[in-house]
């Protein structure tokens, strides 16, 4: 008999779609506004349309996790610790519902925290530029995420022992371990605050702090995922550096002065087609 959909119980990427949407406006209603000095150089008809096609991308993806099947009672009964690869083994069977509701607050601030470069008076007459960018990382990461976890199955260390109540050892849920979603979005949005005030203040004295906590604070949330159970340290591993790479590879590829000279653009040809240059300049 064909099991009814499940609901998908974790609203992260709704409401991170929600909020790539009010950033999406944000930058639209200011695009008259003049800019200070930037580091960066954007073209809204560019990365517009990327930040959009990303957020359409994840939604995609939110479809396809919608979509997934969850895991017969016999199959849960069958498993344990052994069932996992040595390397995440220490974790199986984890489950901690306080540690899944704190891992919340984290990732929610984090997505909030680069408004606090509107503090710094350098940044100030550039955030609509700034936050086009922010809203083009944050739609990356929502797509690489969602694609992922819509199309691969990995079991949550909670379905490999008996902590968990049993209804949540069989959802469809309880497939989404790879990657880590939460450690990713809170490391792009954390890493991408770190580097456009390290761009904009190339000299301070606080980058290594501001740095440090870019670092630390999606390191915390893979913490509290994986006490929590839902995820397995290869997937937080693997949401981290995603989550990071992208937080800092959006600000630096935007960059006036690029000092790898790599870019990554988009090609509008009407002989040769559309599609994406890359290309690489010695300086």
């Amino acid at each position: 008999m064909k099991r009814p959909l499940q609901p998908v119980t974790e609203g992260y990427f709704s409401m991170k779609n929600q909020f790539l949407l009010i950033i999406a406006f944000f930058q639209i209603s200011f695009t008259s506004f003049g800019q200070t000095e930037s580091p960066y150089k954007t073209k809204f008809k560019v990365d517009g349309p990327i930040t959009l096609g990303g957020v359409a991308a994840s939604g995609l993806g939110l479809y396809l996790i919608s979509n997934k099947s969850g895991l017969s009672p016999e199959e849960v009964s069958g498993l344990g610790k052994n069932s996992v690869n040595k390397f995440d083994r220490f974790s199986a069977g984890n489950y901690d519902e306080d540690a899944k509701k704190l891992s919340n607050i984290p990732l929610y601030s984090s997505f909030v925290l680069p408004l606090a470069l509107l503090l710094d008076k350098k940044v100030v007459g550039s955030a609509p530029q700034v936050f086009l960018l922010y809203g083009e990382t944050m739609a990356i990461t929502g797509t690489l995420y969602a694609m992922t976890a819509g199309i691969v199955y990995r079991k949550r260390p909670l379905v490999y022992g008996d902590k968990a109540p049993f209804a949540k050892r069989t959802t469809k849920n309880a497939n989404n371990s790879f990657f880590a979603g939460h450690t990713a979005a809170t490391a792009s949005a954390t890493f991408f605050a770190a580097k456009v005030f390290n761009d904009f203040n190339p000299d301070s004295p606080w980058r290594p702090v501001v740095w440090g906590a870019a670092a630390a604070i999606p390191a915390s949330v893979g913490y509290l995922r994986l006490k929590a159970g839902k995820h397995f340290l290869s997937d937080n591993l693997i949401g981290y550096a995603v989550g990071s790479t992208v937080g800092i590879l959006v600000p630096h590829l935007h960059k006036k002065s690029n000092t790898s000279g790599f870019s990554v653009v988009p090609n509008y040809d009407q002989i040769e087609g559309n599609g994406f240059a890359v290309t690489y300049s010695f300086k």
